[in-house]
């Protein structure tokens, strides 16, 4: 079964990211759980950065409930990557972001991968809607 190309194209944003040392495992690649981290650190910056995310004392924070990735080709230490960020769907309280690994200056993903946020009141973890700010930073990812 062939594999769907995720070309850097079909991506909105992109966060640029070092790997590190520590990030190889014992074959000599990046981990796969490594990739999470770097979804999540993307996303969070984006968020941070362009929708005036608050983490530290903000009433809204957002829970991961789904995550996934396919992976296509190896990356290592100390291949400079990019991940790559688009929204697929956004509703009143959860997006899907959908996100590719790519090194830099190639224009076929590494990797690609998909995570839900659920935004929640921070004090009492119930969903909410996402605030105006955060929901305008996100429209721009849309991808349809």
């Amino acid at each position: 079964m062939s594999q769907p190309q995720h070309l850097r194209g079909d991506y909105r944003h992109f966060q640029p990211i070092t790997t590190r040392w520590h990030d190889n495992d014992i074959y000599g690649h990046v981990n796969n759980v490594t990739y999470y981290s770097y979804f999540d650190s993307a996303v969070n910056a984006y968020l941070i950065a362009e929708g005036g995310l608050d983490i530290h004392g903000g009433e809204v924070v957002g829970f991961v409930v789904s995550s996934a990735c396919d992976y296509f080709a190896s990356i290592a230490f100390p291949d400079a990557i990019e991940v790559g960020l688009r929204v697929g769907k956004l509703g009143n309280s959860s997006v899907q972001y959908e996100l590719a690994i790519f090194k830099a200056g190639e224009d076929q993903a590494c990797a690609a991968g998909r995570f839900v946020h659920v935004f929640v009141d921070r004090t009492s973890n119930r969903p909410v809607a996402i605030p105006e700010t955060l929901r305008a930073a996100l429209e721009r990812l849309l991808t349809t």
